[in-house]
């Protein structure tokens, strides 16, 4: 039987999510105007995390400074974000999507999929989406797009579709009709290196993707992407809605030495070569972790732990690294030999990092980029002596490595 799955969106979240606040203080509708959301509106060096319409038609974008803002409108509309308020307005929005079904993923903080495969028919689908995306917009004052289509891949990209506050489907016999026109970047999962590879040889819709050959995809993104993408242009994508029940509790790595360690650089570069495991470990299932633990174990087998709470989840390798090195000071003298370093992440979420991010540390985006880098280079970074090893346990749902 042909699965029916919705991609539910928040459009425009941080900015529709503040709107809705400032409305309930009697203010003006912040979302009519040209207005964003910053982590701090007095200062000019933040980071936009959210744009209105208005705003993005004069050009202003996420992720710009406010500064450059300013310079395209200098009476735009600039509002800091709040956090507290920003999860409950989540919370609301996920809780009225599974009420429509039990099966729900969430994919970030303003979006989830949930299969409704025993829920309705394809003739039902759009009345039951139209009714959702109301009943948010009545509930909570703000709107989503919803998705519509026959596996997750197609359903966020009909929810891409024009905006906002609209149902969009586009099932497997719509492909060729309303995906294969658009352009190859539009296509999910293609990055903007990809695009020019794709571009430079004459590839410019999705539907032109679909249609080349194997061979010359191979040679142009590598052997493993170049079937997901031929897969994804065709419209096909077999992936699962995964409940939370399914997902993993925690992901670790340690490192046993060849001999004690004393040397405080010694320690610290293997508590870097855990953190870069742990941290590509969490990109690579999508995770973002808001606690970090670490441990020592002493010649005579001893163990020291401690354990923290991030304000903001995280898939970091810095960020994680930063305060596995802060526990470290506290737990170690610094002169005691020691056998073995671990580090682990938990309470996982698949809640956007960028997005969440409003008092962001001006480096992130270098760290974002070194990550990258690591997660291309992964097979050859790896330290060839850490006692790796991946283990999915149904019973715990636990990813141990060591």
């Amino acid at each position: 039987m042909s699965r029916i799955i919705f991609h539910i969106d928040v459009n425009s979240a941080f900015l529709s999510w503040t709107a809705v606040k400032l409305l309930r203080e009697g203010k003006a509708d912040i979302r009519l105007v040209p207005s964003v959301v910053s982590g701090d509106p007095n200062d000019r060096r933040s980071i936009i995390t959210a744009a209105s319409i208005p705003a993005k038609k004069l050009g202003i974008k996420t992720a710009q400074p406010v500064s450059m803002a300013l310079r395209t409108c200098p009476s735009l509309v600039i509002v800091g974000g709040d956090w507290t308020w920003f999860k409950q307005c989540s919370e609301g929005f996920i809780d009225i999507c599974r009420s429509f079904s039990p099966v729900l993923q969430q994919f970030s903080i303003d979006e989830c999929f949930i299969d409704m495969t025993q829920r309705c028919t394809p003739e039902q689908a759009v009345s039951v989406a139209t009714r959702l995306k109301d009943r948010v917009r009545e509930e909570l004052g703000f709107t989503v797009n919803v998705g519509i289509g026959s596996n997750k891949l197609l359903a966020k990209m009909a929810s891409d579709f024009e905006k906002p506050d609209k149902v969009h489907t586009l099932w497997q016999s719509e492909v060729e009709q309303k995906m294969w026109p658009l352009g190859v970047r539009d296509l999910l999962w293609v990055g903007k290196k990809t695009e020019e590879r794709l571009t430079a040889y004459g590839i410019d819709t999705i539907g032109q993707l679909a249609q080349l050959e194997m061979g010359p995809l191979t040679r142009l993104v590598g052997q493993k992407f170049a079937h997901q993408l031929h897969e994804n242009a065709n419209g096909r994508d077999d992936s699962p809605v995964e409940t939370e029940r399914a997902e993993a509790k925690s992901i670790s790595a340690e490192r046993t030495f060849s001999h004690d360690y004393t040397d405080p650089k010694d320690i610290d570069r293997a508590l870097f070569n855990v953190a870069c495991i742990v941290a590509h470990r969490i990109r690579r299932h999508d995770f973002r972790a808001s606690t970090v633990s670490m441990f020592i174990k002493y010649k005579d087998f001893s163990v020291v732990q401690r354990q923290t709470s991030l304000s903001q989840p995280t898939d970091v390798t810095a960020v994680i690294l930063n305060e596995a090195r802060r526990m470290l000071r506290e737990v170690w003298d610094g002169t005691t030999p020691i056998r073995q370093v671990g580090l682990g992440v938990s309470k996982l979420t698949h809640e956007s990092v960028i997005q969440m991010s409003l008092f962001e540390d001006p480096k992130l985006d270098y760290y974002r980029a070194w990550d990258r880098q690591y997660d291309a280079q992964k097979a050859r970074a790896e330290d060839a002596r850490m006692l790796a090893y991946e283990k999915h346990g149904a019973d715990t749902g636990k990813i141990q490595e060591g």
